[in-house]
């Protein structure tokens, strides 16, 4: 049998008691090959580069948790714009599983981080100190010695280095490319916290990118278990033509050609294929969910096709209906509902920051009793309401705000009392100011009165007054 013949009831990865088979994929060079490589070049360089990017003297992308502050290309967010977050999830969500209806699973094989960073720096770390697939291999089953401990050492040295980079560039869309710097050169007790979190991140992601690798896809992701309720059969998908490649001229198959006059597929069993493929399986056998749609076995049966002078595609990018000579349908209804849910949810957080106001604000009644009176020396009763005015700055500038009531209502002897004039509120702030409305009794109606409550918000860094109304129910006693 051929080394690379699978087993058909285990993992590619495994072997006959269940412990791991390593995998050491051949190199390819191709269409597919070449494309790749641009897109892990420019994913990798936008990771590590945007937190380095300014717009509006603010980081591009910061997710400061610890501050409640947001930042995504010059838009401010803070901790009470949260519920804008599943509108974005739905927007990421659904957006995936649109591209896997079509084009299945392109996310796994071309954008994933698993395989951007394995394919696109760690193997070829390994090309670079150990050699070939083939050389690879030979010194992973060579006994060890000076040379086998010099290249592993470098190896995992370089491996080590990279996951650093990664990990703080990670780290750097939390805290903020600033802070890292002096967390840097500061020592890790002054920032335990987020030295814990590198160091464990840096463990994380060596133990994965280093030596777990294609176990992840297989074993712990669970986009591969799901695909196949996103994905039907005018889905794209890696495929082998069966129908072209069948019977397969194997030796054999070619002396019973001979006998008894029968034609052979294209498919020549060089197992070119299996030996490419970064989690070990036989796209001969089928859609598999270890497929990660890398493309890496369409490059190397075309590489084979082209010597042997015969046409490509024997294994390439179609859809099971395509391979079965069927028209194409241009309407899909699976597709035109994510991309549906897509399309709302966009124009709902579009319409959603499009109405965000600068300063957020709400008025809630304080939980004592609904009112007090107040008598005066000369013997006039006044009634208090307390007011808790809830607000939240979402502009990120300082603003002064000044609660005042509509001439009208003043001039019936109501007035606001505040510890406060102008109360403060600060980038980002959450907070709620107490405010007290003093009135006659003779003012109310049936024990209550509407009053429209102006919160004067007078912005002092640029000059601008903003003016916002609210309406709020004084109540007191009968009369």
């Amino acid at each position: 049998m051929n080394p690379f013949e699978l087993h058909p009831d285990r993992l590619s990865t495994t072997d006959e008691t269940g412990k791991r088979i390593f995998l050491f994929p051949a190199d390819v060079r191709g269409f597919f090959r070449s494309w790749r490589t641009r897109v892990q070049f420019v994913l990798i360089l936008f990771f590590l580069g945007l937190p380095w990017v300014r717009v509006d003297g603010e980081q591009a992308v910061l997710l400061d948790i610890t501050n409640r502050k947001f930042e995504f290309f010059g838009l401010s967010l803070r901790a009470h714009n949260a519920p804008l977050l599943l509108f974005v999830l739905a927007v990421a969500g659904f957006g995936l599983f649109f591209a896997t209806a079509i084009w299945g699973r392109v996310w796994c094989g071309w954008a994933c981080p698993q395989t951007v960073f394995i394919d696109g720096v760690f193997r070829r770390i390994e090309r670079w100190i150990e050699g070939s697939a083939l050389e690879r291999r030979q010194l992973a089953s060579a006994p060890w010695s000076a040379r086998k401990i010099l290249k592993r050492s470098l190896k995992w040295s370089a491996f080590l280095s990279a996951s650093l980079v990664i990990t703080h560039s990670f780290l750097a869309y939390f805290v903020g490319t600033e802070n890292l710097a002096r967390m840097i050169k500061s020592s890790p007790v002054e920032n335990w916290g987020s030295f814990l979190f590198m160091a464990v991140s840096t463990s994380i992601i060596l133990f994965d990118f280093a030596w777990f690798r294609e176990q992840f896809c297989t074993i712990v992701c669970p986009y591969g278990r799901f695909q196949s309720v996103l994905m039907d059969s005018r889905s794209k998908i890696v495929a082998y033509n069966l129908s072209r490649g069948e019977p397969r001229a194997t030796p054999q198959a070619k002396a019973i050609s001979k006998t008894h006059g029968t034609k052979l597929g294209d498919c020549v069993n060089c197992y070119r294929c299996v030996q490419v493929c970064p989690t070990g399986i036989d796209i001969r056998r089928g859609v598999q969910m270890e497929c990660i749609a890398c493309t890496a076995c369409i490059d190397a049966c075309d590489e084979v096709m082209a010597k042997l002078k015969k046409p490509t595609g024997l294994i390439r990018y179609d859809s099971l209906a395509g391979l079965q000579g069927k028209t194409k349908t241009r309407f899909r209804l699976r597709p035109v509902v994510y991309l549906s849910v897509v399309a709302i949810s966009a124009l709902a957080l579009i319409l959603s920051l499009a109405w965000m106001k600068p300063v957020d604000v709400a008025v809630l009644r304080a939980k004592e009793s609904p009112y007090t009176l107040q008598t005066t020396e000369a013997g006039e009763v006044f009634v208090l309401n307390h007011f808790k005015i809830e607000l939240s700055n979402q502009s990120g500038a300082l603003h002064q705000i000044i609660f005042e009531l509509h001439p009208e209502e003043s001039s019936l002897g109501v007035s606001l009392v505040t510890a406060l004039k102008p109360f403060p509120l600060k980038d980002g702030d959450l907070t709620r100011a107490d405010v007290f409305a003093r009135f006659p009794k003779n003012v109310l109606s049936n024990g209550q009165r509407k009053v429209r409550l102006k919160v004067q918000d007078q912005n002092t860094q640029t000059g601008q007054i903003i003016l916002i109304e609210k309406e709020m129910t004084l109540v007191g006693p009968f009369t």
